[in-house]
C-alpha cells in the first residue's frame, strides 16, 4: 500500500508547508499530495484555499500576493501547533529542497478561467523543464482544467478528484484518459476499484486516517492512501510487514492489529 502525505503532514505539522513536508521526509515518505493556486505574480503555490485567512490569520485572495509575499507569511493557522513560523512555499521550492521524490500528487483547486489558463501553462512548463512526466500526476476535480492540461501535453500524468458518486467518477475520468482515480474513500467500494483497474486507473483515496478504514480499503484493492497522518501510517504497514516475516502464519498479527487506529478524526 502506497501511503502519500496529505497537504504534506497535515495532522503532524502545518499543512501544505516545507516544515509538514521536511517532517515527512525525515521518517521515510516520499509520496505526497499537495494543492497549487496561482500567486499574483504567476508562480504555483502550495496552498489549499483560495485566500490566505484560514492558515495565516491575514486576509484576502492568495491572487492578491506574490510568491515572496505569501513566503513570507506565518502559515501555522491549521490545527496542528508548530513552534516556528513558516510561509506558504512554490512548488518549484519544494521541488528543489526534494529531489528525490518519488511521487507526488498536485492538485489544482478550481479558480477562474483566466488564472487556470496561466497555472495551466505555468504548470506544464515546470513538469516539462524539469523532466517530471514519471514523477507526478496533475490532479482536480476541474473536468475543463484537465482537458488543457492534456491539450498541453499527453504525455502528462493526470487524476480527477472525485468527491461524489453522481455523475460517475469512472466514466468521467475514462472519456478524460485519466491515469488516477482520486476518490473520496466514503464513497469508494471494491466494485469502483475493479471497474478503475479494468480501465487502467491508478485508484488513490483519501482522507484515510483510522486504521480500520485502510485495511477496508486495502481489501477493496486500492492503490495508494491519502493520509493526514503518514509517518504514523506507514509505521503501522512496515511493522506489520515486518511482523508477517518475524512470525509464524497463525493469524495472531492480524487479529491483534485491526483495531488500531492511526487517529479517531
Amino acid at each position: 500500500m502506497i501511503v502519500y502525505g496529505h497537504r504534506g503532514a497535515k495532522g503532524e505539522a502545518p499543512e501544505n508547508t516545507l516544515a509538514g513536508f521536511t517532517h515527512a521526509y525525515r521518517h521515510g515518505i516520499r509520496h505526497f499530495e499537495l494543492d497549487l493556486v496561482l500567486s499574483k505574480d504567476g508562480k504555483p503555490v502550495i496552498v489549499h484555499d483560495l485566500t490566505v485567512d484560514r492558515t495565516t490569520g491575514q486576509e484576502g485572495a492568495v491572487a492578491n500576493y506574490t510568491a515572496d509575499e505569501l513566503a513570507a507569511m506565518d502559515a501555522r493557522g491549521s490545527a496542528t501547533p508548530w513552534s516556528t513560523k513558516i510561509g506558504i512555499p512554490s512548488l518549484e521550492v519544494l521541488l528543489d529542497e526534494f529531489a528525490d521524490l518519488e511521487h507526488l500528487q498536485l492538485e489544482v483547486k478550481k479558480d477562474n478561467r483566466q488564472r487556470l489558463n496561466i497555472l495551466c501553462n505555468r504548470l506544464t512548463e515546470i513538469i516539462q523543464r524539469r523532466s517530471l512526466h514519471f514523477r507526478v500526476t496533475v490532479t482536480s476535480s476541474d473536468v475543463w482544467f484537465l482537458q488543457q492540461i492534456r491539450r498541453r501535453d499527453k504525455n502528462i500524468s493526470i487524476g480527477l478528484v472525485a468527491e461524489r458518486k453522481f455523475p460517475r467518477p469512472i466514466n468521467v475520468a475514462s472519456r478524460l484518459h485519466c491515469q488516477y482515480l482520486c476518490v473520496n474513500w466514503k464513497i469508494c467500494s471494491k466494485a469502483m476499484v475493479d471497474d478503475a483497474h479494468r480501465r487502467g486507473m491508478h485508484v488513490s483515496a483519501w482522507t484515510v486516517n483510522r486504521i480500520h478504514d485502510m485495511l477496508e480499503l486495502e481489501k477493496f484493492g486500492v492503490d495508494s492512501i491519502i493520509s493526514d497522518y503518514p509517518t504514523s501510517t506507514r509505521m503501522y504497514f512496515d511493522n506489520r510487514a515486518n511482523s508477517v516475516l518475524s512470525l509464524p502464519h497463525n493469524g495472531t498479527l492480524e487479529s491483534a492489529t485491526e483495531g488500531t487506529a492511526v487517529s479517531t478524526d
